[in-house]
């Protein structure tokens, strides 16, 4: 057994300032950086969670690693995905300054997590991360789609990307995160964060987004991409009806009422309204259709 670590392991406002100068690292607004400084914050974070002992945690965008320390405090092991080669350079050399005793559990990918494809070692069980700003949305659902042994997920967003994830069907800000998210796991707020424990304090206020993934997959003959293809059409022009929405979609405004109708749902609502389950039976009226199709012409 290995012993746990030191109280002091984790990064204080000092220790991310002395780090950041001897990197020469002055956070980015390109990359959406913002360095959590605050201890409690991220034990929070952990906690929230809810990251076990035998969790393989994959944590994207560490940073200086203040949430990657906190993670190795508590799961089995930790993969962190970093973009920045500074950075990226610099992080196993902090874990094994501050964390020697757990060093062997990390491991770095320098990669766009856009384009990360495996991760060594055994397959994660979580997803935890301070997620950039700018690129929050399009990295967890490929996290997500990529990686489908993640059941839980924890990332820190901006506090409206947080509501628009969380939110459901007639909510103003529903919209396409929010039934993609929902096509892979139950997903809720789970708190609020501080300006004051980033440095620099961000101008926007943050949110906790928690997801787990759903036990069964949605059961479907249409693939993710079929139905995503109709989420994007039914939000491209929201104040338009679906019918008139899906027109391009399905080829003409009379064909895409007749899938809304064969899929149970009103011509006349909007995308705004729908759940994620409904737009998977709008998809698969389109599938059924082109088989049809399909053996009319071999007939």
């Amino acid at each position: 057994m290995s012993s746990s670590p030191t109280p002091d392991a984790l990064l204080g406002p000092a220790d991310v300032r002395e780090l950041a100068a001897a990197l020469g690292v002055r956070p980015t607004k390109q990359r959406g950086q913002n360095f959590v400084i605050d201890a409690n914050t991220v034990r929070r974070i952990v906690r929230t969670a809810e990251v076990r002992p035998d969790d393989v945690v994959v944590e994207v965008g560490p940073g200086l690693g203040s949430l990657t320390l906190a993670l190795l405090e508590v799961a089995d092991r930790v993969t962190a995905v970093e973009i920045d080669d500074v950075l990226a350079a610099a992080l196993p050399a902090t874990i094994a300054a501050r964390m020697p005793e757990r060093a062997d559990r990390f491991a770095l990918v320098h990669s766009d997590a856009m384009q990360v494809a495996e991760l060594p070692g055994p397959p994660p069980t979580a997803l935890v991360a301070n997620l950039p700003y700018n690129v929050a949305v399009p990295v967890l659902l490929h996290m997500l789609e990529t990686f489908p042994s993640i059941e839980r997920t924890l990332v820190m967003v901006q506090s409206e990307v947080a509501d628009r994830l969380a939110a459901g069907p007639g909510s103003k800000v529903y919209g396409v995160p929010s039934v993609k998210a929902n096509w892979y796991a139950e997903v809720k707020r789970a708190g609020a964060i501080g300006r004051n424990v980033f440095w620099p304090a961000p101008n926007v206020d943050s949110g906790l987004v928690s997801l787990t993934r759903r036990a069964e997959p949605i059961k479907t003959t249409a693939s993710r991409r079929e139905v995503f293809a109709v989420v994007d059409a039914a939000f491209a022009q929201r104040r338009k009806t679906l019918r008139a929405a899906l027109a391009g979609w399905a080829g003409s405004a009379a064909a895409a009422e007749a899938a809304l109708v064969a899929a149970g749902v009103s011509p006349q609502a909007r995308g705004e309204a729908l759940t994620v389950e409904e737009f998977v039976r709008i998809a698969e009226h389109k599938q059924h259709r082109r088989e049809d199709d399909k053996e009319s012409g071999q007939q």
